[in-house]
C-alpha cells in the first residue's frame, strides 16, 4: 500500500461515513478500511429512525449538526429520506402529562416552528391507525426524520466513492498508532486516524473501552406484515420510548411514568423495552426492542422476547402480525453517551456508545474534524480524552 492519505478512517458505519463525508468536503484525501465487506452492523440493523427532538445534551447539539448533514446527503447520494417527523402514542395520562412537560422546554433551533405538538385522543386516533381504546394524547415531533438504513448506508458508500473516498473492504485493522494503521493487507499511513469501530473498541484500545465501561448491547428486532387501516406516516413511539431518550426521560414527569410501567409490567421491563415501530417503504413494518447489555452477547434470541414484542404490537394496532425477519443489533453502550477520545497524536477515537449513532453519528464526526480542521471553528464543547488526561 503506498502512499500517504490526509485521514485514515477505520470503520465504514455511520459513523466512520460521517468521518469520511466531513473530511471529504474539505477536499482531503482519505481512506476506509473495514473487515466486512460492507457495512453489516448497527448502522443497517436500526429502525432508520432519525430522532432528533428527543435528545438533550450533547446528544441534542449533534442532532442539530446531523439533521442538516441527513438532508444533504440524501439530495447528494440519491436515498430515501422523509421529513416524516415522529409520532408518540399516550396511553396514560401520566405519558400525556410527561409529553407536556417537554412540549414546554424552550426551541432549540431545529426550525421555526413547534418541537413538540400535542395533540388529543381524538387527533392521535386520526393521525395513528393504532386500536383507540386506550389512547389518551400523544405527540408530534415535525423535525424528525426517516430513512431505509439497509439502503441509505450502500447509497452513502457510492456516493463517498464519487467524492474521491476510497475504500479499503475486507481489510482487518491490527493495531492504529500515530500515523499508522496496521492492516492485514499492509500498513497505511495518514496525517489524521479516526477509529469508528463501535463496540469493537475493546479490541483496539480496551484500555479506554473499560475506562468508560463500554459494553455491547444486544437487541431483539423483527420486520412483520401487520394489516393496518392505513399507512404509518411516521415512526412510532410509545410511553416506554418516553423513558429510554433523554429529552424527555430526565424530566421529573418521567419517573411516574417509570414506576407505573415497571410495576404494571415487570415482564417487558424486564427485557428494557423500547416499543416503537416504523413502516418501511415496501410497506413492512420494524418492530422493537429489546436491550441486553454485556462484553459478549449470547447469540440465542429468546422466542419469549418475540412474543412479547408481538403482542403487544397486536395489542396496540388491534390486528394481528406476521413475521417476515428476526435479528439481533449489537451497539455499544457506555456510561456516557459519547466516546471522544485522542489517545495518541492525530488518533481520534469516536464512539456513540448508545442507541443514537443513526441519530447523532454525522453531527459527531462533522462537530469533531470542524474542531480539527477548520481553523474558523468553535472548541468541541464536550471534552476531548487524550493520552494525557482529559482537557
Amino acid at each position: 500500500m503506498s502512499g500517504r492519505y490526509d485521514v485514515a478512517v477505520v470503520g465504514s458505519g455511520i459513523v466512520g461515513l460521517g468521518a469520511a463525508y466531513a473530511a471529504a468536503r474539505r477536499g482531503l484525501r482519505v481512506v476506509v478500511l473495514d473487515r466486512t465487506a460492507e457495512p453489516v452492523g448497527a448502522t443497517v440493523r436500526n429502525f432508520g429512525h432519525l430522532c432528533f427532538t428527543p435528545q438533550s445534551g450533547q446528544a441534542l447539539t449533534y442532532s442539530l449538526a446531523a439533521r442538516e448533514a441527513w438532508l444533504r446527503l440524501a439530495r447528494d447520494a440519491r436515498f430515501w429520506l422523509r421529513a416524516s417527523g415522529t409520532h408518540i402514542v399516550a396511553r396514560h395520562e401520566d405519558e400525556q402529562a410527561l409529553l407536556a412537560a417537554a412540549a414546554e422546554r424552550p426551541a432549540v433551533g431545529f426550525g421555526d416552528g413547534a418541537e413538540i405538538r400535542l395533540l388529543d385522543a381524538r387527533e392521535t386516533t386520526s393521525a395513528v391507525p393504532v386500536a383507540p381504546g386506550d389512547i389518551v394524547g400523544g405527540a408530534v415531533l415535525p423535525y424528525d426524520l426517516q430513512t431505509d438504513p439497509r439502503s441509505a448506508a450502500a447509497a452513502i458508500v457510492r456516493y463517498l466513492g464519487s467524492l474521491g473516498v476510497e475504500f479499503r473492504m475486507r481489510t482487518a485493522v491490527g493495531q492504529v498508532r500515530e500515523g499508522v494503521v496496521q492492516t492485514s493487507r499492509g500498513d497505511v499511513a495518514a496525517d489524521t486516524i479516526v477509529v469508528a469501530v463501535n463496540h469493537d473498541i475493546d479490541q483496539l484500545f480496551p484500555e479506554l473501552a473499560e475506562a468508560d465501561d463500554v459494553l455491547r448491547c444486544s437487541l431483539d428486532m423483527m420486520r412483520v406484515e401487520l394489516p393496518l387501516s392505513a399507512p404509518l406516516s411516521a415512526p412510532l413511539l410509545t410511553g416506554w420510548s418516553l423513558i429510554r431518550y433523554s429529552g424527555f426521560a430526565t424530566l421529573p414527569e418521567a419517573a411516574a411514568v417509570r414506576a407505573r410501567l415497571h410495576a404494571g409490567r415487570p415482564d417487558l421491563a424486564g427485557i428494557d423495552l423500547n416499543q416503537m415501530y416504523t413502516q418501511l417503504p415496501d410497506g413492512s413494518i420494524v418492530v422493537g426492542d429489546s436491550h441486553h447489555r454485556s462484553v459478549s452477547p449470547e447469540p440465542f434470541q429468546s422466542e419469549t422476547v418475540a412474543d412479547l414484542l408481538l403482542a403487544e404490537t397486536e395489542h396496540l394496532f388491534g390486528a394481528p402480525a406476521r413475521v417476515i425477519e428476526r435479528w439481533q443489533g449489537v451497539y455499544a453502550s457506555g456510561r456516557d453517551e459519547f466516546l471522544v477520545a485522542e489517545p495518541a497524536p492525530g488518533v481520534l477515537v469516536l464512539t456513540v456508545t448508545t442507541g443514537i449513532g443513526m441519530t447523532t453519528g454525522l453531527g459527531l464526526t462533522e462537530t469533531v474534524l470542524a474542531g480539527r480542521f477548520d481553523t474558523t471553528s468553535t472548541p468541541l464543547s464536550s471534552p476531548l480524552i487524550t493520552a494525557e488526561g482529559t482537557r
